[in-house]
């Protein structure tokens, strides 16, 4: 397809020279290039195709990248990319040493603020506009939010902030979750920019001054001002935090949106503008299913009658938790599940349809989730909370103050443990293990497959305290499920193969590829199952007949599984030769799953590797090491 004008687009100086007529011709070319780019490399789609006017729009207005443009989640971002000089890059994203799923500053100094989780923005451009104020610089800083990304507390925490100082700041709520008729839009449109105009804005704050003088006057009339903007706008909430809002206009209408960001552009002290946005804009499937189509892999628009690929039939460990919750639920009433707003990523979907006055999505509120959850168990219930491993990260305080100190019966069934592949550092669930084994109270377990994952849910959920299964993200080795309800023994690991010299401690995810590599090494291989409490028993009696102790796990080797291991052999005063393999210090980047774990030596060849230099630095084994490594081949 031709591109005539986004091929002149290099940065978005280029954009601020178009006129209103060309901009939305520009977006016309911008939405099918990401429809056409992301069917060869797949990525984040409905959100992107939703926000392509108002990154352009925005772009067009402000002065970036010295006007600070701060997306929440950055889901949305791709056009922005493509604006700001990336375009010729995007069909690499999420891809291995190509663009970062989301705004990364080191990629782009359009890129203001790094993101991955949702409801930072707004605190993140109060800070950069703060900071521009101290510094006596004029640049605006303006914050874009989705009606999801509102939903979190932190968002609020800087309304509330933002709205008490004098903060040159425009938030702008992107909500796309709501639908308006023409007449009440273009209605809103009309008196949103009549709102917004020099002419009201002068009347306004004049006014204020003269009725200062009069306190019961100016508060009659403050009181009249916000109860007739409530009447035809829903932006109440938003004055009483002391913004001035605007809209909601349509985020579509180019002729709206460009003249209502001038009018912002000039007025000072915090701004709140509110737009209408379809997800999936322009593509029928999308507009039609926007969750099924938040992102989708490659080939997904070659046959245009078709919809998202179908999915591969390997059931994931997702899939596994969500089957197991509805058997669960079945068996006993006191069950409720809990999820801030991961209900089809973290397979719930049936459960809330089955279940719907057992089951709540909280939104994006991860420390509302945990402890709310507390509440729940306060009273007897069985709260089971289905949550991303890298957002519990948000509700820490949450789990150990309202959960664990207080020895509440909270299941956590920990989704996407280790490495996420193509989403990078800022989704990845590297260090669950370190942050949830020093919290006197939990138990941690780590299924090393499919059928074991059912049975540790089942375990963890009659334990009569906090419990977390943590899994990874997509489908294990494919071991059926047995749908056994019976709990396995507290603490206990499991020898898988009994071999010479060395043990092979493997947790959760590594059980696999350690059995391979304990094949050709001829070691032991233990499934730990527990990370705590760690089979002592078990531990001694490896560290009394192996000549060298190997952990491997898939988190953070700084106060992971592994560093458990070593604290536990110092306390029972063995002192074996450990090598600890797992997540180096450092964060992974995106790229394909297998070769971020190749590339972190946690496979077969990496493991095998490992272990024999290991070896060759240990005096007391060498004279084994040339005849095993003779007969090892990798």
């Amino acid at each position: 397809m031709q591109y005539s004008l986004l091929n002149k687009i290099n940065d978005p100086s280029d954009v601020r020279k178009l006129t209103i007529d060309e901009l939305e011709e520009l977006s016309r070319e911008l939405r099918n290039y990401i429809i056409e780019t992301l069917n060869i490399c797949g990525g984040h789609f409905a959100a992107n195709l939703g926000a392509i006017e108002l990154t352009i729009a925005l772009h067009h207005v402000f002065h970036t990248p010295e006007d600070k443009l701060i997306w929440d989640v950055g889901h949305q971002a791709y056009p922005h990319k493509v604006l700001t000089g990336r375009k010729s890059q995007l069909h690499t994203i999420k891809q291995a040493d190509g663009l970062a799923p989301f705004p990364k500053r080191e990629e782009s100094i359009y890129d203001t603020f790094g993101v991955g989780h949702s409801s930072t923005s707004i605190s993140a451009g109060l800070g950069m506009a703060i900071a521009a104020k101290m510094q006596g610089k004029d640049y605006k800083s303006v914050a874009i939010i989705g009606d999801g990304g509102l939903t979190g507390g932190m968002a609020f925490e800087a309304l509330n902030h933002a709205g008490s100082i004098d903060a040159d700041l425009l938030v702008i709520l992107n909500d796309n979750d709501m639908s308006i008729s023409p007449n009440v839009g273009a209605l809103n449109n009309y008196l949103a920019r009549i709102l917004s105009g020099k002419l009201y804005t002068t009347l306004r704050e004049g006014s204020k001054k003269v009725l200062a003088k009069m306190p019961p006057i100016q508060s009659l009339a403050k009181r009249t001002e916000t109860h007739l903007k409530g009447m035809i706008a829903p932006g109440t909430l938003f004055e009483e935090l002391g913004f001035h809002y605007f809209g909601p206009i349509d985020g579509h209408d180019l002729k709206t949106l460009v003249p209502m960001l001038e009018n912002l552009k000039v007025l000072k002290g915090p701004q709140f503008l509110h737009v209408i946005t379809t997800k999936g804009k322009g593509f029928a499937p999308a507009e039609a299913d926007p969750v099924a189509y938040h992102a989708v892999k490659s080939g997904f628009n070659n046959n245009p009658t078709s919809s998202i690929p179908a999915k591969i039939t390997k059931p994931t460990y997702s899939d596994v938790f969500g089957e197991w919750l509805c058997d669960m639920a079945k068996i006993d009433s006191k069950l409720y599940a809990i999820t801030p707003a991961m209900c089809e990523g973290s397979g719930m979907t049936r459960f809330a349809e089955e279940f719907t006055e057992r089951y709540c999505d909280v939104g994006i509120a991860e420390q509302h989730c945990v402890t709310f959850a507390a509440g729940m168990a306060c009273q007897g219930m069985k709260p089971v909370v289905a949550i991303y491993s890298t957002f519990l990260q948000r509700g820490y305080d949450q789990l150990i103050h309202d959960v664990a100190i207080q020895n509440l019966d909270v299941t956590f069934a920990l989704d996407r443990a280790g490495l996420v592949g193509a989403d990078g550092p800022t989704h990845a669930g590297s260090f669950d293990l370190s942050y949830l084994r020093c919290i006197p109270n939990m138990i941690i377990l780590a299924p090393g497959d499919e059928d074991e994952c059912w049975q540790m849910l089942y375990t963890a959920y009659h334990y009569p305290g906090p419990a977390a299964v943590r899994y990874p993200r997509g489908s294990g080795p494919g071991k059926p499920l047995t749908k056994m309800m019976t709990p396995l023994e507290i603490g206990k690991g499991e020898i898988r193969r009994s071999g010479q010299r060395i043990c092979l401690l493997a947790f959760g995810s590594m059980v696999t590829p350690t059995l391979k590599a304990g094949e050709h090494l001829d070691a032991t291989v233990v499934n730990m199952r527990y990370v705590k409490p760690l089979d002592e028993h078990l531990l001694i009696q490896m560290a009394d007949t192996h000549e060298l102790i190997v952990t491997i796990e898939e988190n953070a080797v700084m106060g992971g599984a592994g560093s458990g291991v070593n604290e536990t052999l110092t306390k029972l005063n063995r002192h074996p030769p450990i090598l600890n393999l797992g997540l180096p210090d450092v964060y992974i980047e995106h790229g394909n799953p297998d070769k971020m774990l190749s590339a972190c030596g946690l496979d077969e060849h990496g493991i095998i590797s490992a272990v024999l230099n290991k070896l060759s630095s240990i005096p007391f084994a060498n004279t084994h090491a040339s005849e095993r490594e003779t007969s090892t081949q990798l």
